[in-house]
């Protein structure tokens, strides 16, 4: 089966019957996410199952609060099979396709073996990141009833971090310090520029609310 426009507005017409209301992963994720990955592919990319990967790695999406979150990335890649042989997709495509999808979650702990599946998890967490990643992050926070920040200490110097309570604390537990798990290059170069302007975002919030931002929420070389 060869990529095209075809298969892909196949692939949205089913995800958006199925994607929750919910602003962070809705269908402009999944969008965005194929956006990244055709961006960190390269010749050696089997674009056809990474197509099916970005569209498909949130058939099942349970909150960040849920118990079974862990088992998320598992039950999505067990529901894209009838999907992936309705499209005429191999066998060994169907199973590129589900590797891709249950190795990308953070919870699931699965390594991921493939170049197709290692791009989608790099291609995934780059939404985590920069602009979009700002707004997403918040509005997690407010669908889960997160405070913006501890108003007593918001960058948590005298206090353990705690991002079940403070969505600014998210920042320091694993967002600023995606782009050093990157599996990719590629990935790993716009990680960190986008870490960049998360960063910028941090020294001028910290600013408004009359505080500074510590040098141990600024990791590595993400100032640029």
């Amino acid at each position: 089966m060869d990529i095209s426009a075809d298969l892909r507005s196949r692939l949205r017409a089913v995800v958006a019957q199925r994607m929750e209301t919910d602003p962070a992963h809705d269908l402009a994720h999944l969008d965005r996410v194929w956006v990244n990955a055709r961006a960190i592919s390269d010749d050696q990319t089997d674009m056809t199952v990474l197509l099916a990967a970005s569209y498909l790695h949130d058939l099942v999406n349970l909150p960040k609060d849920d118990p079974d979150r862990h088992l998320a990335s598992r039950k999505s890649a067990s529901e894209s099979v009838p999907i992936l042989s309705g499209f005429g997709f191999s066998c060994a495509q169907v199973d590129a396709t589900k590797h891709a999808i249950e190795a990308h979650s953070f919870s699931a702990n699965i390594p991921p073996e493939t170049s197709e599946a290692r791009i989608l998890r790099d291609a995934d967490r780059l939404d985590a990141l920069g602009a979009i990643g700002i707004a997403r992050n918040f509005s997690v926070s407010g669908a889960l009833g997160r405070t913006l920040y501890d108003a007593a200490d918001p960058f948590a110097a005298d206090r353990a971090l705690d991002d079940l309570h403070y969505s600014l604390d998210h920042w320091k537990v694993k967002l600023l310090s995606l782009s050093d798990d990157m599996l990719t290059e590629t990935g790993r170069q716009i990680a960190k520029a986008r870490t960049a302007r998360m960063i910028r975002f941090l020294h001028e919030f910290a600013e408004e609310i009359g505080s500074d931002l510590p040098r141990t929420w600024i990791n590595g070389d993400a100032t640029g």
